[in-house]
């Protein structure tokens, strides 16, 4: 969101007789204005007109004693990244959502919301400092190129990247670079004596954040939208109208881990789905230079079908405030567990060396008048273990572990009770899967070792898989209790203790997880996701809900 600052009001003069203490504090007060005034003419953001003199005298201050630093003090420093810590630090004590983002980290932190880049379109795993391909990415330079699943990449441009210690942000900046480039890669493939090389030419990506859309019976899709980003709306309007010829009636939205982007993409999704000029959110901030009410205003793809959306505590921000302007107009039902609680708005600032200032202007609200933002008053480091106490209270696997205050309750369209005071409550309360907590599968994910382990079985036993069609895979194959232990030997030779016990806790989850990666494989993207789904409760819950006539007469789902 774009925001133009208004200019401050002039400040009062008091009328009165000059006297020997004006006269006296006449030389100092000029030159503070004079301070003042360099300030704001350097900086089009201007300071409050409520205490422009003390913004100065900080200013100053703290240019003076970073001058002393720089010049006296008896180490050499970095005067500029002694800056950007003092910025950042400054920054804590204001809220968890100001940041202050260096120059040179700056394009790393835009790229989340970037819908394209230029590179070869490649998905890959880190294992044991080796990098293995998952999949090139469909029509992609890769693919093209020839790349497979389970390749070896050992070398880019000459340089070894396997056993190197390697991370996954060194490697990506090591494969993108400008379209029309060329990178050659040389790769270890089963099968094959010695490692092939390859070149792969460069060219745009489509960086999608619409994750899967796919309809599960004849008249149910599904949708999951993982970020808002710049193209997320179109990819959204084109994934939907794919689901409506299919004959979609009825629509599970996930926006579970979604962490929020581009508030405008998310409104406009919103928008999609209420009917009618209806409030959407609105934002309070400091005065009225930053308050926006945002409705509903075009005739929307799906106003009238049965609508369910998938919520977590990985729901948050914008996400968030889909969620809670659908909720408010009682236009679908919410399942899973209470959103994030982020609710505070960031307007970018670029700064004159290319860095960046996200600086929280205002407040999210619900259209029922909910704010969406979670207490932040005990510090930051309270904040960021905020959902690691809703877990040490028992809030993801009882609903009953949740209280809120009488004092935030609030109404939806229909009259439903709802709750203020951070994040959004689900219509229907899913607990959290406690296979997922288990020590023994969290070593497991860290190692990377699940996905590396169903690449293995992918690639021995690709012929047979290349002879079944997705439905038989899905309905015939297994994954045993001996590739369980299979995979249990190899962590074991990778430094992880046995565990029996948790080995069984897990193994359910474990199995629709090496499931999952082989159809990634083997069938596609969309695959792993059917796989995932079909065992998922939070998803059969949802379609249970969906599908039950109750629910959509309750909540008025047929029809705005």
């Amino acid at each position: 969101m774009t925001f133009q600052p208004k200019q401050p009001p002039r400040p009062n003069s008091e009328p009165g007789p000059r006297n020997w203490r004006w006269q006296v504090r006449q030389p100092w007060l000029l030159g503070l204005v004079l301070a003042c005034g360099v300030l704001i003419g350097a900086n089009p953001f201007r300071p409050s007109s409520q205490n422009p003199d003390l913004t100065a005298r900080g200013y100053l201050k703290f240019k003076e004693i970073l001058s002393y630093i720089d010049r006296d003090y008896v180490d050499s420093v970095n005067a500029e990244e002694l800056s950007d810590y003092a910025i950042t630090r400054m920054l804590e004590r204001l809220d968890p959502h100001s940041v202050f983002i260096p120059a040179k980290q700056q394009q790393q932190a835009s790229s989340f919301l970037q819908s394209d880049y230029d590179g070869i379109g490649v998905e890959f795993n880190l294992f044991r400092d080796t990098v293995t391909v998952v999949a090139p990415l469909s029509e992609g330079p890769a693919e093209q190129a020839g790349l497979q699943p389970g390749d070896r990449i050992l070398a880019v441009d000459g340089q070894a990247v396997s056993g190197v210690h390697f991370t996954m942000q060194d490697l990506f900046g090591k494969l993108r670079g400008p379209r029309g480039s060329q990178v050659r890669l040389q790769l270890l493939r089963r099968g094959l004596p010695r490692a092939i090389t390859v070149a792969v030419m460069r060219n745009r990506i489509p960086n999608s954040s619409v994750d899967v859309a796919y309809m599960v019976d004849n008249e149910t899709g599904y949708l999951k939208i993982s970020r808002f980003a710049s193209g997320t709306y179109d990819e959204f309007k084109a994934s939907l109208g794919d689901l409506r010829r299919q004959g979609l009636t009825r629509l599970v939205l996930d926006l579970r881990g979604n962490p929020g982007g581009y508030l405008d993409r998310a409104t406009k999704i919103a928008d999609e789905f209420i009917g009618g000029t209806k409030k959407i959110v609105y934002t309070e901030g400091k005065g009225d230079q930053y308050d926006t009410q945002t409705y509903s205003r075009v005739a929307g793809e799906f106003e009238d079908g049965a609508l369910v959306v998938l919520v977590d505590e990985g729901s948050a921000s914008a996400s968030e405030v889909l969620a809670g302007a659908l909720q408010d107009h009682d236009r679908a039902l919410l399942v899973g567990r209470r959103t994030f609680g982020k609710g505070l708005v960031q307007q970018p600032i670029t700064l004159n060396d290319g860095s960046e200032l996200r600086l929280t202007i205002a407040r999210y609200y619900t259209p029922s008048g909910r704010s969406i933002q979670k207490s932040y008053g005990h510090g930051l480091a309270e904040y960021e273990q905020e959902l690691q106490k809703r877990a040490r209270n028992g809030e993801y696997f009882h609903a009953d572990s949740i209280h809120f205050a009488d004092s935030l309750r609030y109404r939806t369209a229909r009259g439903r009770m709802v709750y203020g005071g951070g994040g959004i409550m689900p219509d229907l309360f899913v607990s959290r899967d406690t296979s997922a907590q288990s020590g023994y599968y969290l070593k497991l994910q860290s190692l990377n070792l699940v996905r590396e382990f169903a690449l293995s079985y992918y690639q021995d036993h690709k012929a047979e898989l290349e002879t079944l069609r997705f439905e038989q895979f899905g309905e015939q194959f297994r994954i045993s209790d001996v590739q369980l232990q299979l995979l249990a030997t190899r962590a074991m030779q990778n430094g992880l203790p046995a565990d029996a016990a948790g080995l069984r806790r897990c193994a359910p989850l474990l199995r629709t997880q090496l499931k999952a990666y082989i159809a990634r494989s083997a069938y596609g993207k969309p695959a792993y996701f059917r796989v995932l789904n079909h065992d998922d409760v939070e998803m059969q819950q949802a379609l249970n809900a969906i599908r039950e006539p109750g629910n959509t007469a309750l909540l008025g789902l047929a029809g705005q």
